[in-house]
């Protein structure tokens, strides 16, 4: 049956196995118009109480859409157990299941959790156990992204304009696409910051596919075959060939987690700092590929391991 109106009927299911987050949870509920395509992704933990479920629904979806008329899903355990039959009898809603024999039914639900997982695994890579707090701007990137669909962004059509794109310092914006080449930026090894916390700049590599509104996948050579070739926008800085400005590329030697080794190649000066019950061994180090400028005190102890 075709919707009729906006979150009327919807799709949903659960995406788990995430990293654990800060908060302690490590699933998200996926809910999705059927009609317009926008989605809300809730964060849940697996031993949520059929209470709390309930609570979760009424507050992040009835909430701002009104009551459902119908909701498919596959047949999870959350979906079968009375905990719908409840939900059903409170707010009136026609509970209908996927089947193995008709599993189209739910086949919205799992085009967007793809697209929210190639999203969701950039944040992972980029930020790590904090991703949990950038999974409201996953949700925002979703539903003002274009969908051929409807010939819109979510957004666009739920509330009659498209809303104000995220903004990033990256020097790339929607109208790059495939063919356009881009760096990768980098972090030393251990997160050890010695040079700023800019990173390194890697290649540059071209974009060859476009993973919703936030994420490119890009084509890696050979040696870095085992590192997922799609990233997070604030992962890479816009390439520009301009040949009157010609600048020297320092190639690094990436690592499968998008870390680089930073390796010593001469102790400058050594010194020894005089604390109150110790004394600390220090040495003045010189860095392959930096310039004398560059040259750091390090702790003698920690450099010869």
């Amino acid at each position: 049956m075709i919707p009729e109106w906006k979150w009327d009927r919807v799709t949903m299911d659960f995406v788990s196995g995430l990293p654990l987050s800060p908060k302690k949870k490590k699933v998200i509920w996926v809910v999705v118009d059927r009609l317009m395509k926008s989605a809300h992704f809730i964060l849940v933990r697996t031993n949520y109480s059929l209470d709390r479920l309930e609570e979760l629904c009424i507050s992040k979806i009835v909430r701002l859409h009104g009551v459902l008329i119908s909701i498919i899903s596959d047949k999870h355990p959350r979906f079968t157990s009375r905990f719908w039959k409840k939900l059903q009898e409170a707010l009136g809603t026609e509970l209908n299941f996927s089947t193995a024999f008709h599993p189209q039914t739910d086949g919205l639900t799992k085009r967007v959790i793809q697209i929210f997982e190639d999203m969701l695994r950039c944040c992972i890579l980029e930020f790590q156990g904090s991703w949990e707090k950038y999974l409201p701007l996953i949700e925002f990137a979703y539903n003002n992204s274009f969908q051929t669909s409807i010939k819109m962004a979510p957004y666009e059509a739920l509330y009659g304009c498209k809303c104000q794109n995220l903004l990033y310092c990256t020097g790339l914006n929607e109208k790059r696409f495939t063919g356009d080449r881009v760096f990768l930026k980098v972090s030393p090894w251990k997160k050890v910051f010695r040079f700023g916390h800019k990173g390194k700049l890697s290649s540059p590599y071209e974009i060859i596919e476009r993973i919703g509104p936030v994420a490119y996948r890009l084509a890696l050579p050979s040696e870095l075959e085992k590192i997922h070739n799609v990233f997070h926008i604030s992962m890479l800085r816009q390439y520009r060939s301009d040949p009157s400005h010609v600048i020297s590329l320092v190639d690094v030697e990436i690592q499968a987690d998008l870390t680089y080794n930073k390796e010593p190649i001469r102790i400058l000066a050594r010194e020894i700092k005089e604390l109150r019950n110790k004394r600390i061994a220090l040495v003045k180090d010189l860095w392959h590929k930096h310039g004398m400028e560059e040259a750091t005190w390090e702790l003698e102890e920690a450099m010869r391991k």
